[in-house]
């Protein structure tokens, strides 16, 4: 694929849904004209209650936010409750975060080295798992269709909503939650030599037309080309980019330039947006092209 750009047909994939969490920004609009600095940290209690969030890493709470938040905007949480308005296995799940549950497992690899095994948290080593967020997500929500976990580097985000597509296009699955969150934590900043991250995320819900159709869902983007590549690419629209005060996006990056195109779209503007994933210096750029659904 690499030099190529991959298609699950022109068209055939839209969003339906899309939602953000930012110090700054809490919806895709506020998202595309540019987070204010100085936002206060997200709460998650504040979005989805303190219920189920005991134990749970930054990331996992973050990601419950953001996925409440995208699947009701999209229509598939029932009036009032978590809830689906659609069959469980009709929705998968696709999480990108490249920090995600780094601090648990440092803490449990620090109890290790200085006590022993027996010492660590019976609640901490489930969360463990590199899969948290995505697993995580679809318990809570009870979404039973495919389920990824992508660490990927500078391109994970972009690549999430590849493999999204591609389980769409393939006829796996009639939509899929697309994550991409990244946490602010003193172990992230040690990684990131001081830097911090961004302390939030977005989250997309892609369809079928066919379904998004079948459920008479409004179109808020469409789908078009992605390609991951060694070169730069040359750009054929828009691009949004992170406001730098806001930290690193990494994982996050991705899935925060679709939905600020979505936030776009919702004010009627009708160019093409160019999302960019990565740079010489990473493994690959990765690249997709959004179009307004009245241009596509």
């Amino acid at each position: 694929m690499s030099g190529e750009y991959a298609r699950s047909g022109r068209g055939a994939v839209v969003v339906t849904g899309a939602a953000v969490l930012l110090p700054g920004a809490d919806t895709v609009r506020a998202l595309a004209d540019g987070p204010a600095a100085g936002g206060t940290p997200v709460d998650p209690a504040a979005h989805v209650g303190r219920k189920g969030l005991r134990y749970k890493d930054r990331a996992t709470q973050l990601g419950y936010c953001l996925t409440a938040a995208a699947l009701r905007d999209a229509g598939l949480l029932v009036d009032g409750g978590d809830g689906l308005t659609v069959p469980a296995g009709t929705v998968g799940v696709v999480a990108s975060s490249n920090f995600g549950n780094l601090d648990t497992v440092v803490r449990a690899l620090d109890t290790i080295r200085e006590e022993t095994v027996t010492a660590t948290s019976p609640m901490d080593l489930p969360n463990a798992s590199s899969n948290v967020i995505a697993s995580s997500a679809a318990i809570r929500y009870g979404l039973r269709g495919p389920n990824l976990m992508v660490c990927n580097g500078e391109t994970s985000g972009l690549d999430a909503v590849h493999w999204a597509t591609t389980m769409i296009g393939s006829g796996r699955v009639d939509r899929v939650l697309v994550l991409g969150v990244e946490p602010d934590n003193d172990v992230v900043r040690r990684l990131l030599g001081g830097t911090r991250a961004v302390d939030g995320g977005a989250a997309l819900v892609l369809e079928s037309r066919a379904a998004a159709a079948q459920r008479s869902v409004t179109v808020r983007a469409v789908l078009g080309s992605y390609r991951r590549s060694a070169d730069a690419p040359s750009l054929r629209g828009r691009r949004w980019q992170l406001p730098q005060h806001l930290g690193r996006a990494s994982g996050a990056g991705g899935v925060l330039q679709c939905a600020a195109a979505v936030g776009w779209f919702d004010a009627g503007e009708n160019d093409p947006v160019h999302a960019v994933a990565g740079t010489a210096a990473d493994d690959a750029i990765a690249d997709l092209l959004l179009l307004a659904p009245g241009a596509a």
